[in-house]
């Protein structure tokens, strides 16, 4: 089964949405946000994680859109 978790990553001055595995990149902005909101659209389609990466590299921010392995006590 394809992994569609999808990465939001620094590149040059700008941002870039990728697969994980993918050799490709899906696109490049300029902002962050921007990135971010491209890539949770395709995570919600996919039912997949969003993954964000700061200008370090390090992952900040994680987010599911389905297929959850953790479900929530609420």
């Amino acid at each position: 089964m394809a992994n569609n978790n999808q990465h939001v990553v620094p590149l040059g001055g700008g941002w870039a949405v990728k697969a994980e595995g993918a050799k490709r990149i899906t696109v490049i902005t300029t902002k962050q946000s921007e990135a971010i909101s491209y890539a949770k659209n395709i995570a919600k389609s996919k039912k997949s994680e969003l993954i964000v990466h700061g200008r370090n590299g390090r992952i900040r921010e994680r987010s599911s859109y389905g297929n959850d392995p953790v479900q929530s006590k609420g």
